[in-house]
């Protein structure tokens, strides 16, 4: 047998952009992508293909999402956008005061208090009941094989377990000891390339697949989660469970230079990629790769993050409107904040005038634009015992201060990272979009719309190009791939420059885009993961 590195790579490569005109699923995970595919070729829709995929990703990709975590979607149908919000709420029993009785001082990463209610499985229910034409039971199958008889672990996720067993180890309990029995091998974590199995994984997926997801929420799945949370010292109950479903909700967009972008209201933080546009579209931008272009996106990202994060948080808790966050009027006022220098950061006042990633398509004009996450790598680090179900930790990014507008509350959904993005033109879809990572996501929008529209960018060339990142303060990040030289001149225009030598934390994309006379669909996919385009 040959012997090499699955992580050493000492010569570039280089992707082509992927055509396709009946079919086309974009993902972080190749036989995630040839789950969707499979969907497409048995007759089933953009749809179908999105469901299939994504739970595979539960399986090949556990490292970011999980069958414990949660979802959103825009899909577009017959000449018309439509959201899904399948994010969950806190427990009924998790408040500021419980908390802080528990020890903590801020909401923890590990263990049962930062976990909200899985949105996962409504989501793939309800994207199914809505817009599916394939039996429900069917989009399920290749998951349930991939855990059943097992997969080879691909390099960045075998690099993410490792990582995350590391995390881990120091805070094994009794509450997470299910964890270390449910995603190892002899007690290390799988390498690139060797296969791996979880039966317990896919014994629940067929019983998702059999009672269309209401296991989890009101059948037996959700009896011995709510049993577990109660014997481990969890805030989830079976009435958190029964009570959840998903919403669907009216998209949030603007207009930028003749394209409408798309995405999901809050508690999502697209809103702030929509607000960073608007700043930057009464700019004019002829070159990618200039200080002009770095600093003012940098600058304007900024100045839409300190508003997001000052703001966004349940929406029946928001203490200001959506559209008065993306009024041309309060655009303007940043823009006029953005000078030569760079400034520290600070929320406005708009009184004075906001995981993994898949996208599929189909010959019929259907696209999705889906994510789905466990927020914080593997999650909570809580399993259900027996069942290959790792809760998510997306409940950490609540307040534990009763002023903050995203303080914990019963009931209460957070502040939410993971978002899908779509991008439309005079009534006709152009595709779905996405950047998967955490904070990074927005800044990673703004980027691939602005890669797309101002700079001419295809699909591949815009998920390539090297990316920047502001990390909070004065503080920013580029990739190593950027010029020295620009990198240099954003030092000299005030910003703290750090170079990033580790890719994965600048997200990771997929982008696909049809051309409106003849169908023809165009993929790219991240060169910074596992990830494929599976066309047809």
């Amino acid at each position: 047998m040959l012997k090499f590195s699955a992580h050493e790579y000492p010569y570039s490569s280089q992707r082509q952009s992927v055509f396709a005109r009946r079919g086309m699923v974009a993902a972080s995970q190749p036989l995630a992508a040839q789950a969707g595919m499979e969907m497409l070729q048995k007759g089933g829709n953009a749809i179908d293909a999105a469901i299939a995929t994504a739970a595979a990703l539960t399986v090949v990709e556990p490292t970011g999402c999980g069958i414990g975590g949660d979802a959103f979607a825009l899909v577009w149908v017959k000449g018309q956008i439509h959201g899904l919000d399948a994010s969950g709420h806190a427990p009924k029993a998790l408040s500021i005061e419980a908390v802080k009785a528990a020890g903590h001082q801020q909401m923890p990463l590990y263990g049962w208090t930062p976990v909200t209610v899985p949105g996962i499985p409504s989501a793939w229910a309800e994207l199914s009941r809505r817009f599916g034409r394939l039996p429900f039971a069917d989009l399920l199958q290749p998951a349930i094989s991939l855990a059943r008889d097992g997969f080879p672990v691909s390099p960045v996720v075998a690099l993410q377990w490792q990582a995350t067993l590391e995390e881990l180890s120091p805070h094994r309990d009794a509450v997470l000891d299910a964890w270390f029995e449910t995603f190892l091998i002899d007690g290390r974590a799988p390498k690139a390339g060797e296969l791996f199995r979880n039966p317990a994984q896919a014994r629940t997926l067929a019983e998702l697949a059999e009672t269309g997801c209401e296991s989890f929420y009101r059948g037996a799945l959700a009896e011995l989660l709510a049993a577990h949370s109660q014997a481990t010292g969890g805030y989830l109950s079976a009435s958190d469970l029964r009570d959840y479903r998903p919403q669907w909700v009216d998209p949030i967009s603007i207009n930028y230079r003749g394209y409408d972008v798309w995405e999901i209201p809050p508690s999502g933080q697209g809103l702030v990629a929509l607000m960073t546009l608007k700043i930057l579209e009464g700019f004019d931008f002829d070159h990618r790769d200039s200080l002009q272009t770095w600093h003012r996106q940098l600058e304007a990202m900024k100045l839409a993050y300190s508003d997001g994060r000052h703001y966004i948080t349940d929406p029946e808790h928001m203490r200001v409107a959506v559209n008065d966050l993306l009024s041309a009027e309060y655009a303007s006022r940043r823009r006029a904040e953005i000078g030569e220098q760079a400034l520290p950061p600070k929320p406005g006042d708009p009184h004075a005038s906001g995981t993994v990633y898949l996208a599929t398509a189909d010959a019929e004009g259907n696209m999705v634009s889906f994510i789905q996450s466990n927020y914080h790598g593997f999650g909570s680090g809580v399993v259900l015992p027996d069942s290959g179900i790792g809760l998510q930790n997306r409940g950490q990014e609540f307040s534990l201060d009763p002023a903050d507008a995203n303080s914990l509350a019963p009931g209460k959904k957070t502040f939410h990272t993971i978002i899908p993005g779509f991008l439309s033109k005079d009534g006709e879809p152009v595709g779905p979009f996405g950047v998967m990572g955490g904070y990074m996501q927005p800044q990673g929008h703004v980027q691939m719309v602005m890669n797309l529209i101002d700079f001419g960018l295809n699909p591949q060339a815009a998920l390539d190009a090297p990316r920047w990142q502001w990390l909070g303060g004065m503080k920013v990040g580029i990739e190593q791939g950027a010029s020295r030289d620009l990198a240099a001149a954003l030092a000299r225009r005030g910003h703290q420059v750090e170079v990033a030598c580790d890719l994965t934390v600048y997200g990771r994309g997929q982008i696909i885009v049809r051309d409106p006379q003849s169908g023809v669909l165009c993929g790219g996919t991240e060169p910074r993961a596992d990830s494929t385009i599976a066309a047809w």
